[in-house]
């Protein structure tokens, strides 16, 4: 069936901004034609506002691409993107052929050289996962929660078109993570304010999205409560309890379980503190002294590590040392989303910002994995606020120089950045991580969703190309607090000998080898982690009132 096309009357002569029909009066000259793409759900494009069915699943496409390219794009990119196996001279005629047929279907929304195609200049597009990520941006995060109503071009394939298929997964991926955020921050708000049937039904949709995950399970199952409706949280209690039952074989945790008896202890409440422009979440556990904060790895959700009953474990045996500390550094989990790659230095600023909103005056600083080389910078730039420094499976510098041998070379890993990036969704390195826990169905699925929520495929692509461009080797010597750092010889993602090269440049550390290659400090033997931190931090607390810099 032939579409109307977006222009009417004689054929407009075109004006940067305007569109003309000169053989019309003034008055019944027309505006400009409005030109909108959804994306977010199966694709459809609206002109002047009245829907434009298309049975072109590849122009369809290509009109999707080009929506979100926001600019002009190169023919052969299109070509090679539409008709991957195809000869060189085929695929440009094809591309004629359907640029062809979207013009006679749509009018004129196409604008095309020699090289590029682009949507036309005369024509005002919208697209919805423009306006979801700008409604983000803001923080108007109920409108983002508004305009997200299912995945990126959720059911929707041209069919034999790989390299379009990958780049439709990578943003979907990416929108998903900023959706995910989005509902978190509206159901903590809603709790908060009380209006527990806004935050149940957001909740709900936390769930849709991650169905394993217990903790927004039971942010859903506590706002049913609050509100009032005892018998819909029973029933997603036993919707969860089959969906762990088929899927992994295991029952809900007993946090879960206890929710019902209004006996469960909740996770710390998550708070959020401004640095700058960006917003950064953080919760403190425990009451004790000195305090302690944990910077991990370029992984975090400072709510979802707690489902996981390693961690959790772990964190609980820190806050029996200490007032534990822990925060999601900008860019990842429940912080800002931000545009660039975070430095060591950007995460230095956010500590000290977390810090002086907890009220912490003097901490020591836990720095695992990629976390290490931004609490070596605070610990060096701002001695007096910290009582000592620990390191576990940590670096100085994130990729090799003739001088540190420890780490892979540029090359090798921008590959391994690659092959993270692409089974992004899934389990993801967890036979690097963790290779104790590879075969455990539940921590999997625990590390998927933690990965998912924490962070998309290309901002954490950002997270860790900041890691390989990093190096304070020239601080090391500037570290003056008591320092200890534990390495376990088999780590297969941070070589020991990185974390030796650390004790030997830090004036007076304490260097402790541990068995077992697990990078993850919760996997393996946590024991021997602790029995080397319990006394370390001990010390620090019976000296809190006799510390003076480069004091042991």
């Amino acid at each position: 069936m032939q579409l109307r096309r977006c222009y009417h009357r004689n054929r407009p002569l075109s004006v940067p901004g305007t569109t003309v029909f000169p053989d019309a009066p003034t008055e019944d000259r027309i505006a400009m034609a409005s030109f909108s793409v959804r994306t977010l759900g199966f694709p459809e494009i609206r002109c002047d506002d009245r829907l434009c069915p298309l049975a072109l699943r590849k122009g369809l496409a290509l009109l999707v691409y080009l929506a979100e390219a926001r600019g002009p794009v190169g023919r052969d990119v299109l070509a090679t993107m539409l008709w991957p196996e195809s000869p060189a001279d085929v695929v440009r005629a094809r591309l004629r052929r359907l640029l062809h047929r979207l013009q006679a279907a749509l009018g004129d929304v196409l604008a095309s050289d020699r090289s590029t195609v682009r949507l036309s200049a005369t024509i005002d597009v919208e697209i919805d996962s423009h306006r979801f990520e700008s409604a983000c941006d803001r923080g108007e995060f109920e409108r983002a929660c508004a305009l997200y109503q299912a995945d990126f071009l959720d059911g929707f394939s041209p069919g034999d078109c790989p390299q379009f298929d990958e780049w439709a997964f990578f943003r979907k991926e990416a929108l998903r993570g900023r959706a995910i955020q989005a509902l978190e921050r509206v159901v903590q708000e809603k709790q908060a304010a009380g209006d527990y049937a806004s935050a149940a039904a957001h909740a709900g949709r936390l769930v849709a999205l991650d169905p394993l995950s217990e903790i927004y399970t039971r942010h859903l199952i506590r706002n049913l409560l609050l509100g009032n409706d005892r018998a819909a949280a029973e029933r997603q209690l036993k919707a969860l309890t089959q969906r762990l039952r088929d899927e992994l074989d295991v029952a809900p945790e007993a946090e879960t379980t206890a929710l019902l008896k209004a006996a469960a202890e909740a996770p710390p409440p998550t708070q959020y503190v401004s640095g700058g422009s960006v917003h950064l979440a953080f919760q403190t556990y425990g009451k004790g002294t000195p305090d302690i904060l944990m910077l991990p790895g370029f992984v975090s959700h400072v709510e979802r590590v707690w489902e996981d009953a390693a961690c959790r474990a772990f964190l609980s045996a820190l806050a029996e040392m200490g007032r534990l500390i822990l925060f999601d550094r900008r860019g990842v989990g429940l912080s800002d989303r931000v545009g660039f790659s975070p430095s060591a230095e950007a995460t230095a600023q956010d500590i000290r910002t977390v810090l002086d909103a907890a009220c912490s005056h003097r901490v020591v600083l836990f720095g695992a994995s990629e976390g290490g080389p931004a609490c070596i910078r605070f610990a060096a730039e701002h001695p007096d606020r910290v009582a000592g420094l620990i390191l576990f499976d940590s670096l100085a510098k994130g990729s090799f120089a003739p001088d540190y041998p420890h780490a892979l070379h540029a090359e090798q890993y921008d590959a391994w950045l690659q092959q993270l990036v692409s089974a992004w969704g899934g389990p993801a390195g967890i036979d690097t991580f963790a290779p104790s826990l590879a075969g455990d169905a539940k921590a999997r699925a625990w590390w998927a969703g933690l990965l998912r929520a924490a962070s998309s495929p290309g901002a954490i692509k950002g997270v860790l190309e900041a890691l390989r461009d990093t190096d304070v080797r020239h601080l090391l010597g500037r570290i003056a607090v008591p320092t200890l750092v534990l390495h376990r010889r088999g780590d297969r993602a941070v070589r020991i000998g990185a974390g030796r090269h650390l004790a030997d440049h830090i004036p007076q550390a304490r260097f402790i080898e541990l068995d077992g290659a697990d990078h993850w400090v919760f996997a393996g033997d946590q024991r021997a982690v602790l029995d080397g931190i319990r006394p370390f931090v001990g010390g620090l607390a019976l000296e809190k009132n006799d510390f003076r810099p480069g004091r042991r």
